[in-house]
């Protein structure tokens, strides 16, 4: 597509703007994690590496920090597990209300958090509460796969619309059962887009507070919830900054491997 010179510097100033308005917080945030005073002062008057080690000391930050991991990885198992069966089922196989299926399961994720929240609270309050079972990280971790289960099965099913289901068949004819070849040809055509939604997942659920603030027990913090309780206390503001930072530097892991992984898929599915 040719575009004028005008409608080229049009299109560059609004994508400047843009990332300025997204980047640029984020960008506060690092610099408030190095202001040498406790209150947010600008400029700063100085740089230091003081409050990133008063934050590593700081237990109530690292339990949460240990929470939310702990609750990614279960809630990305569970999202691999359950989000890869119903792609294939949705995918490889024809049936009634098929297309239902594939809605109800990506409805999830397009939910204000808020409304997800309140539905899951409310549906544990009614169905555990009675058999003895308050919320805790599993409420948690059962909150959060229900998002995340929506980019695995978005990610594999995906994959599964470029894969010819020859290479199944040939293997099947020459005798090998069905784990077999899952094993040995599906699951190597899938292991990149599987790697991708576990990682999408895994940054989802690490930086989820709406629906995990209606799911967690008294008991539970995770990182984003310890962030937005200590937000308001002025001795622990730069603490605050600092865990904040390193949430956006963490989440960059993740993120930017999943992306590279499905700019491979989209390039010829290498595997």
């Amino acid at each position: 597509m040719n575009l004028s010179r005008p409608a080229r510097i049009a299109l560059r100033t609004a994508a400047g703007l843009g990332f300025a308005a997204i980047y640029l917080p984020l960008l506060l945030v690092l610099l408030g994690s190095l202001n040498p005073d406790r209150s947010a002062s600008w400029p700063p008057p100085g740089l230091t590496l003081d409050w990133w080690a008063t934050a590593w000391d700081n237990e109530g930050a690292r339990a949460a920090l240990w929470t939310s991991v702990q609750a990614g990885l279960a809630a990305t198992a569970v999202a691999l597990v359950l989000g890869t069966l119903i792609a294939f089922a949705v995918q490889r196989y024809s049936f009634f209300g098929r297309e239902a299926v594939s809605f109800a399961v990506v409805l999830p994720i397009a939910l204000p958090g808020i409304v997800t929240g309140i539905a899951l609270n409310s549906a544990f309050g009614t169905v555990l509460a009675p058999l003895g079972v308050g919320l805790g990280m599993f409420t948690v971790v059962v909150g959060h796969a229900t998002f995340c289960i929506v980019v695995v099965f978005n990610n594999v099913v995906a994959r599964l619309r470029r894969l010819p289901g020859s290479y199944e068949e040939a293997a099947m004819d020459l005798g090998a059962h069905t784990f077999r070849v899952f094993w040995d040809i599906t699951f190597p055509l899938l292991r990149s887009a599987l790697l991708a939604g576990g990682l999408l997942a895994f940054a989802l659920s690490f930086d989820e507070i709406v629906v995990t603030t209606f799911t967690a027990g008294p008991g539970v913090q995770t990182l984003p919830v310890w962030i937005f309780n200590n937000m308001t206390r002025p001795q622990q503001a730069p603490v605050v900054n600092v865990v904040a930072a390193a949430l956006v530097l963490l989440s960059v892991i993740p993120i930017y491997a999943a992306q590279r992984l499905s700019s491979d898929t989209a390039g010829g599915g290498r595997v």
